[in-house]
């Protein structure tokens, strides 16, 4: 069965770090692209970063630009986000997916969602003092 499991979520105080892990079981995540999604209460699911694997492609949105990196670790089958920074509209629930057509994120299309055949369920992450 395939499966992707995110974690690493909670609550943090503005300015706070967390760091999110998504795991994939059933399957490899070897070359493919992987992306981080969020979803914010009564907004629309929006694409947060993603990363390829023959090319090391990566893509930040521009409000997380400079604040979070994603990085994956293929011998664990892992992808992470690490995002530090964190300000109250990061409040959302991070969903990871893979893209099984694609291993690059560099096209401008590459974070279409509907491309994305795989998802986890989410991670809350709320970020409030």
């Amino acid at each position: 069965q395939v499966q992707l499991v995110e974690s690493g979520g909670g609550l943090v105080q503005p300015g706070g770090s967390l760091r999110l892990t998504c795991a994939a079981a059933g399957f490899t995540l070897d070359y493919y692209a992987i992306g981080w999604f969020r979803q914010a209460p009564g907004k629309e699911r929006e694409a947060v970063s993603g990363i390829g694997y023959s090319d090391h492609s990566t893509y930040y949105a521009d409000s997380v630009k400079g604040r979070f990196t994603i990085s994956r670790d293929n011998a664990k089958n892992t992808v992470y986000l690490q995002m530090n920074s964190l300000q109250p509209e990061d409040t959302a629930v991070y969903y990871c997916a893979a893209n099984t057509m694609r291993s690059s994120v560099a096209a401008a299309q590459a974070m279409t969602q509907h491309e994305y055949n795989y998802w986890g369920r989410g991670t809350q992450v709320t970020v409030s003092s």
